[in-house]
């Protein structure tokens, strides 16, 4: 089976901390300025968790219809055009975090829609005191429009199972948890590392280089 491996979504995740940074940098901030220091580590674990089980049932979503799809119509042609279709965003990824390229971000349009009526639902649970409305907030911004998280789902429907599918967007969500927790952690700190160009570089860079690599895996394998 064509599919994206389990350590390359988590790299993927891990790479693209830069834009994890920037799209989700805020509410980390916020959560982490409680007035204990116990109590902001939970609530951003609680809110990763929260993101993180988002995910896991958008990938669960998608890879099950992915499969419902796949048996209607002829398998390989799907699966590979889904594969290629992925690895191509993450290309066009690795070129937005190495600030070459924004033409990712356009794909995010597509969840704008959905993120408006999601949004307000936020303000319920923000600020957050509670571990529960750190949980919830996190599962409400787990649908935030995001190019990373849509390169993932793309992977997630071409795993072609609701398991496999889970598991990719596991995978990649668990790329991204050190960044946030760090974030959380030393804001200031990382907000000056994101906008270093050659950490913007580097890490664009490797995750075109993930792309590349599987494509390159393909044509050799049909050639």
């Amino acid at each position: 089976m064509l599919e994206i491996s389990l350590l390359s979504l988590f790299l993927a995740g891990l790479l693209g901390g830069v834009h994890c940074l920037g799209m989700c940098g805020g509410i980390v901030t916020a959560i982490s300025l409680g007035k204990s220091q116990t109590a902001p580590l939970w609530h951003l674990l609680c809110y990763n968790v929260g993101r993180i089980g988002s995910y896991v049932c958008a990938g669960a979503l998608l890879g099950g219809l992915a499969q419902w799809g796949l048996n209607q119509a002829a398998y390989q042609p799907l699966q590979t055009a889904l594969f290629i279709a992925a690895n191509l965003l993450l290309i066009l990824l690795g070129l937005y975090l190495a600030g070459l390229s924004a033409a990712i971000t356009r794909i995010e349009h597509l969840g704008r829609p959905l993120w408006r009526r999601l949004q307000p639902l936020t303000r319920r649970y923000l600020p957050v005191r509670t571990a529960r409305q750190a949980l919830l907030a996190g599962a409400i911004w787990g649908w935030l429009p995001c190019g990373l998280v849509y390169t993932a789902s793309i992977a997630a429907l071409a795993s072609g199972g609701a398991g496999q599918g889970a598991l990719v967007m596991l995978a990649f969500g668990l790329g991204t948890l050190p960044n946030l927790l760090l974030m959380g952690l030393f804001a200031s700190k990382l907000q000056q590392l994101k906008q270093q160009r050659p950490v913007r570089l580097v890490a664009g860079l490797a995750v075109m280089a993930l792309g590349g690599w599987h494509l390159w895996l393909l044509l050799t394998s049909t050639g």
